[in-house]
């Protein structure tokens, strides 16, 4: 015996307490009683209670569906129920399990989730299930507003449910994804990864944020439902306040994701084509009409707003253009075949069309054609008139032969060419309009023929342009000839192609060829030349002007061949001149004995290049000489060539100089300089460069201030005096050069004579662009 439990009305007990019962039956004096019809009913009604049942198992657990009807056979048998009896239990008493409640917040999370999988359990739609989840993640999440998206099968998404305070969303683009979009939604569903913005300035650079204004919702969440399966949809949970979602936050909105996985594929199963409505005869017409024809029926919304259309019938060719078979065409909603019918301002003209009756066509687009009479992008315009409650659509491909005569007046507009044809046999010809326009030829008067082409030259080209056409006309000998014809604007120069037709003797019936105008080639070919000679010109006179400024420099810069003796002093001297350019430029040095014995030395340079440069360097070289002949100081000589050089005819030049004056008594070097660089002392071995007493370069003020500095030479020393083209290099410092200098001047040999050779080489191993001056000063050495 078992016990009695009275749930609902039905025996606890199964009849065969050894067997698993399945859906239950009334008891059989009822069953007999109410007849068929009622046993059908009821049978029924006991199926839905199981699969509900199955439903709540497979939201909270995300279990399949023969998992879930296998726990609740399992149940039944070991409570002795009957299966409809442990399903109403089932779902009375739905609790999740708390195993992995561990925290306040997650007991909060559990809670949120157990309240959820009961609801699920009378959800029974999408949009049911998006106004679910806004009641239930309001309080915990802050969440305003819940949408959720369904994939269509021609790629994209589609709105399947929202929920909000303004109950259905204003914006069109929420109800459309377009497929290959960056919408953040599409992307966790392909990703299969939840989506979190919480940040509107940087999260509009990834993805476009929908919703007018785009700043509305300044933190939403994008989750893909995954369940045990693929992600077949995307909930998002968007929240009119900023901030991150915080980790307890994202938990519960995976966990809820998960929750409602089953329940959702179970409340929206694959929708399976509508029936086609359309009639016999509506259906035979559009199978008759050519081209890309659709007929659509609108479907609305509970409110009445045209939400998509159903496909009622279709032609063949819309096939091609929407790349699918007729069979599938027909009965589909048209935003899964066709998901740019959503697009503005197509979206608006349509349903212009069913409000006013009026025609629309839209703007003519590309589109990429999936037939097999076509692989590429055609362009297409949409036409759609209103036939009843619904819309006929035809697209209307644009003619290829317009499209060619397009691209070919193009292609001549933009060559500055024209085409011509001469008939031979019955003397008729054809230009185009551009040809009309090279000859500047009124299209009124007809075109040239071929035999009077020459009379469009100048009669200086006629001769030649003749001949070609005679030669032509005569043996067939194509041409290519350019001649000058007056125009408006003024001579134009044109280039004649014409090639003969021949028949079956070999003898000339037609002529094609084209005209071309080559006028702005040409004048840039002439100003090419014309520039080419205007350089030469220019390069001749430069050269001469170096040739000249040359000579005068080493007329008035004579090199010794050999060192010298000077005070005790052997004194070398190089000077090498710029490889590149056609000028000479005022680097200078003096190096002499004075009455009294002393030694003078001066390294200068002049600012630029020229006989200009050259002209003051001899003014300063030869004024330094006079003075301190005269027994001006080093100081005194400065502050003259100072004034010399700001009263001379360049009121602009500047100049550097070094002036230094040796005395073999007391081997004692005094100097002064004027902006030039340190001289370098080698002692020893050692390089150092030596402190500059103060200076400006002439030319700077018309108050400068110098001072001088001495130094006592020792035996074997050796002093360097050079100009700035020794140690300068395009785009470097000039204290790497005066480094580079000082040790390559320390690590070389100095004795002997040519000593100079190895330093200059190793300093300029690149093309000279300035010229280079220096002076080598040595000490004796002490006696052996």
């Amino acid at each position: 015996m078992c016990d009695a439990r009275r749930v609902t009305g039905d025996s606890v007990c199964p009849r065969d307490p050894g067997a698993v019962p399945g859906t239950a039956a009334p008891a059989g004096g009822a069953s007999r009683r109410q007849g068929e019809p009622a046993r059908r009913q009821e049978a029924a009604e006991d199926a839905a209670v199981v699969e509900r049942a199955k439903g709540a198992l497979m939201a909270l657990t995300g279990c399949s569906p023969q998992a879930a009807h296998e726990d609740l056979v399992r149940r039944a048998k070991a409570a002795r129920r009957t299966l409809v009896e442990e399903c109403r239990i089932t779902l009375g008493t739905l609790v999740p399990p708390l195993s992995h409640a561990t925290g306040a917040g997650e007991a909060d999370g559990v809670t949120v989730l157990a309240a959820l999988g009961r609801a699920l359990v009378q959800v029974e739609s999408p949009q049911d299930l998006a106004v679910c989840l806004l009641e239930h993640l309001a309080a915990p999440v802050g969440a305003d507003a819940v949408l959720i998206y369904r994939p269509l099968p021609a790629g994209g998404l589609t709105l399947a449910g929202y929920a909000g305070s303004d109950g259905t969303p204003a914006d069109p683009s929420w109800r459309h994804v377009p497929p290959g979009s960056r919408s953040a939604a599409l992307d966790a569903l392909t990703a299969r990864e939840p989506r979190w913005l919480e940040n509107t300035d940087e999260d509009g650079k990834r993805h476009p944020l929908t919703g007018e204004p785009a700043g509305r919702w300044p933190s939403r969440a994008w989750l893909p439902v995954t369940g045990a399966g693929p992600a077949d949809a995307a909930i998002g949970v968007l929240r009119a306040r900023p901030g991150p979602f915080t980790r307890h936050d994202r938990e519960l909105l995976h966990d809820v994701s998960w929750l409602c996985a089953a329940r959702l594929r179970a409340v929206t199963p694959r929708p399976q084509p509508a029936p086609d409505r359309a009639p016999e005869a509506v259906r035979a017409l559009l199978e008759a009409l050519p081209g890309a024809t659709l007929l659509l029926t609108p479907l609305r919304s509970p409110a009445g707003d045209v939400e998509d259309y159903r496909v009622d019938a279709a032609t063949m060719q819309s096939a091609g253009v929407l790349g699918l078979d007729r069979s599938d065409l027909v009965g589909r909603r048209l935003l899964e075949c066709w998901p740019a019918a959503a697009e503005e301002p197509l979206r608006r003209g349509w349903l212009s069309v069913l409000e006013t009756g009026e025609p629309y066509e839209s703007e003519p687009f590309a589109q990429q054609e999936a037939g097999p009479l076509g692989q590429g992008p055609s362009t297409y315009a949409v036409r759609a008139a209103r036939l009843g409650d619904g819309l006929v659509v035809s697209w209307l491909r644009h003619d290829t032969s317009n499209r060619q005569e397009q691209r070919l007046a193009d292609l001549q507009r933009l060559g500055r060419l024209g085409w011509a044809t001469w008939n031979l046999v019955t003397h008729e010809a054809a230009w185009s309009p551009q040809a009309y326009q090279l000859c500047d030829r009124d299209p009124g008067l007809g075109p040239v023929p071929l035999e009077r082409l020459a009379d469009l030259a100048l009669p200086e080209d006629r001769p030649v342009l003749g001949q070609a056409v005679r030669e032509l006309v005569a043996r067939g000998t194509p041409f290519d000839v350019t001649f000058r014809t007056v125009a408006t604007a003024g001579p134009r120069h044109v280039r004649a192609v014409a090639e003969a037709v021949l028949d079956t003797r070999g003898a000339p019936v037609e002529v094609h060829g084209f005209l071309q105008d080559l006028t702005a080639q040409r004048s840039a070919e002439l100003a090419l030349v014309e520039s080419e000679r205007t350089m030469l010109a220019q390069d001749g006179v430069l050269r001469a002007e170096r040739t000249l400024a040359g000579r005068l420099q080493h007329a008035l810069l004579p090199l010794p061949r050999r060192p010298v003796r000077l005070a005790g002093l052997r004194v070398d001297v190089a000077y090498l001149p710029a490889e590149s350019g056609t000028h000479v430029g005022g680097d200078w040095f003096s190096a002499i004995e004075l009455p009294d014995g002393d030694a003078l030395f001066v390294v200068g340079d002049v600012a630029g290049h020229g006989i200009d440069a050259v002209a003051t360097m001899a003014q300063l070289r030869f004024t330094a000489k006079g003075m301190i002949f005269t027994g001006s100081s080093l100081t005194g000589a400065l502050e003259r060539l100072n004034t010399l050089l700001l009263h001379s005819r360049d009121t602009k030049g500047t100049a550097t100089v070094v002036l230094a004056r040796y005395r073999a008594a007391d081997r004692r070097l005094v100097w002064a300089q004027a902006g030039h660089l340190p001289p370098l002392l080698l002692r020893g071995g050692e390089p150092r460069y030596l402190q500059r007493p103060f200076g400006v370069l002439l030319g700077a003020t018309e108050s400068p201030v110098y001072e001088e500095a001495e130094i006592v030479l020792e035996p074997g020393d050796r002093l360097l005096f050079y100009t700035d083209g020794l140690v300068e290099r395009p785009g470097e410092d000039i204290h790497r050069g005066l480094e580079r200098l000082a040790r390559t001047a320390g690590t070389l040999p100095c004795d002997g004579p040519g000593s100079l050779v190895p330093l200059l080489t190793e300093m300029l191993e690149t093309e000279r662009r300035d010229d280079v001056c220096v002076l080598d000063i040595r000490a004796p050495g002490d006696p052996a």
